[in-house]
């Protein structure tokens, strides 16, 4: 798995997925929630809620399991 380009902690399968959906959706380089919350000046939660809704809308980015 990839590590997040700002802090270095290694990334969660949504938080690469949350970061193509909303940020660019051919990026090789990602940010984790904290880091991409804090660049765009919003919440964790709200990025939370996002991947529960693109979850639910079926976008197939994100893990449908436990290895998110």
């Amino acid at each position: 798995m990839s590590n997040c380009m700002k802090c270095g902690r290694e990334l969660k399968h949504d938080e690469v997925a949350i970061y193509k959906r909303m940020v660019n959706r051919g990026a090789t380089e990602f940010l984790c929630a904290t880091c991409l919350a804090e660049k765009y000046n919003i919440t964790e939660e709200f990025i939370a809620e996002k991947i529960e809704h693109f979850k639910k809308q079926g976008c197939t980015l994100f893990s449908t399991g436990n290895d998110n």
